[in-house]
C-alpha cells in the first residue's frame, strides 16, 4: 500500500471547504474514492459537492 496526499475541497454551507489529507491505498482511484467516502460520512456532504483537485503519491 502506498500513501498518497489527496487535496481538494468541499460545500460547508454556503463557503468551500479546503482540505489536504493523507491516505494510504493501492492506487490513485481508490485514494480518490477512500476520501470521497470519509469527508461524505464525517460533514454529510453529497459527493457532487466535493471537489478532488489532485492525488499524488507522498
Amino acid at each position: 500500500m502506498a500513501t498518497f496526499v489527496v487535496k481538494g475541497q468541499f460545500k460547508a454551507g454556503v463557503q468551500w471547504e479546503k482540505f489536504s489529507r493523507e491516505v494510504e491505498a493501492a492506487n490513485q482511484k481508490n485514494a480518490e474514492e477512500k476520501m470521497l467516502s470519509t469527508i461524505g460520512s464525517r460533514h454529510k456532504v453529497e459527493r457532487r459537492l466535493i471537489k478532488i483537485e489532485s492525488v499524488t503519491e507522498a
